[in-house]
């Protein structure tokens, strides 16, 4: 079953306990970026201690509410455009309690390797991020099946990577 528009919005928003996303992209289009990624390759960058926008309230939210909402981030280097965009708002989302971590395979073996995006709610519903070659995304997917291979997946992921405050203190922009 394809997922979008409040059937989406439900699923994100709906979760008991945890909501988690690999994402495997070096670069996602969004639309909706656009204006904002210009900006930051012109040079305006945001303050993550003092930022604020509905995501990080939505976040705060979650955590004052007991939930938990975290993500890692399949990257090589050198690092795209894209990703030391995103980085920038990973900070400000790490400190509103998204569990961002970053699992670099520049210099290994990727644990994860064929396996796409897809979010994964309490641990037992999972749905699978469809994208073009671009970034674009295309659709969303409820999976029927058994949700343990991306429990392992998961499990993988969060072993094999670290949070990005930790990764950010290396140089990432090589």
């Amino acid at each position: 079953m394809l997922l979008d528009g409040e059937a989406w919005t439900a699923k994100v928003q709906g979760f008991k306990r945890e909501a988690w996303r690999l994402e495997t992209l070096p670069a996602y289009k969004v639309p909706s970026e656009d204006g904002d990624i210009r900006d930051f390759l012109a040079g305006q960058r945001i303050d993550p201690q003092t930022y604020s926008s509905a995501y990080t309230e939505g976040l705060r939210a979650i955590r004052a509410d007991g939930r938990s909402k975290g993500r890692v981030h399949v990257v090589t280097r050198p690092l795209t455009d894209y990703l030391r965009f995103e980085f920038m708002y990973y900070e400000a989302h790490a400190l509103a309690g998204d569990e961002v971590r970053i699992l670099d395979v520049t210099d290994r073996p990727n644990p994860l390797e064929g396996v796409s995006d897809f979010w994964l709610f309490d641990r037992s519903e999972v749905v699978l991020m469809h994208y073009a070659k671009d970034g674009m995304q295309i659709s969303r997917e409820l999976y029927e099946g058994d949700p343990a291979p991306y429990v392992e997946y998961q499990r993988i992921a969060l072993a094999e990577s670290v949070p990005f405050q930790e990764y950010a203190q290396g140089d990432i922009r090589a």
